[in-house]
């Protein structure tokens, strides 16, 4: 099977900082680590590449130069292939000309190895951004199947059963390949890199896609082709302090219901 996994290059959150001026994050000095979701969605592909043999991991990215260290790291927990989508032409896409540059860029991987993924495996979202938004948006890009949420997964005889995880509790879907799924964190726990793979990604040269290397729309790559406009992005005001009610209980609950309805709350 050829299996691919799609990963992002994300700011450490506990790091992040607005640009009051831009309304971006300012990414410069910020540690970058690999979106903790897509690290659920190479584990799973990497265990059915365990499971049968001759099966093959591929990763892709969009992304600055800099993304291609994110893309090593999958290297070094056993991933075979590595791809980088990276060119000026593609910054400032929102998630919909995000989407549908990487599945531009699947399509091109797709001809030139001469035969489709199996699974494209993703996080359910990006703790950038929280959207959870570009895996289905690259299904419906390719006309492939989408199942979202995953938190179990089992392949057999070109069927995929999952398990996704919802409001009202877990669905179980049989989806046939090629599809797409989405992982969250209760899916698996990753694994650590291996000094063979360690090694092999250190000598590793990730693949380049550039703009000029796929069948695109400009129109619809980078900012050009991003609907998306962020107005506005702020830390919301921190809370006063409450106030503590002692003594009591019915003069606490008497003296709460006089605030409510002081407020018209009630």
């Amino acid at each position: 099977m050829e299996l691919l996994v799609c990963i992002k290059q994300v700011p450490d959150t506990s790091e992040i900082k607005l640009d009051p001026e831009t309304n971006t994050l300012i990414r410069t000095g910020l540690p970058s680590i690999v979106n903790p979701f897509d690290m659920n969605a190479l584990e799973a592909a990497l265990k059915v590449k365990d499971t049968y043999p001759g099966t093959r991991v591929s990763v892709i990215t969009m992304g600055p130069p800099q993304a291609s260290i994110a893309l090593k790291e999958c290297i070094s927990m056993g991933a075979d292939e590595a791809y980088l989508i990276t060119d000026r032409a593609f910054a400032g896409a929102d998630t919909l000309a995000t989407s549908y540059t990487i599945a531009r860029a699947i399509a091109k991987v797709q001809k030139d190895q001469g035969k489709p993924f199996d699974i494209i495996f993703c996080g359910k979202q990006a703790i950038d951004g929280d959207t959870a938004q570009v895996g289905p948006q690259i299904a419906e890009e390719l006309g492939i199947p989408q199942v979202t949420y995953v938190c179990k997964i089992e392949v057999t005889d070109g069927i995929v059963r999952t398990e996704r995880e919802h409001e009202e509790g877990f669905e179980v879907l049989d989806t046939p390949v090629p599809m797409l799924m989405t992982a969250v964190k209760t899916l698996n726990e990753p694994r650590y890199p291996t000094l063979h793979h360690s090694i092999r990604a250190t000598q590793y040269e990730v693949k380049l896609i550039t703009a000029n290397d796929m069948e695109t729309d400009p129109k619809r790559l980078g900012l050009q082709g991003s609907p998306t406009r962020v107005r506005k992005v702020y830390s919301p005001p921190m809370r006063s302090a409450g106030t503590m009610l002692t003594g009591p209980v019915t003069e606490s609950v008497e003296t709460i219901l006089g605030v409510l309805q002081q407020k018209e709350l009630i």
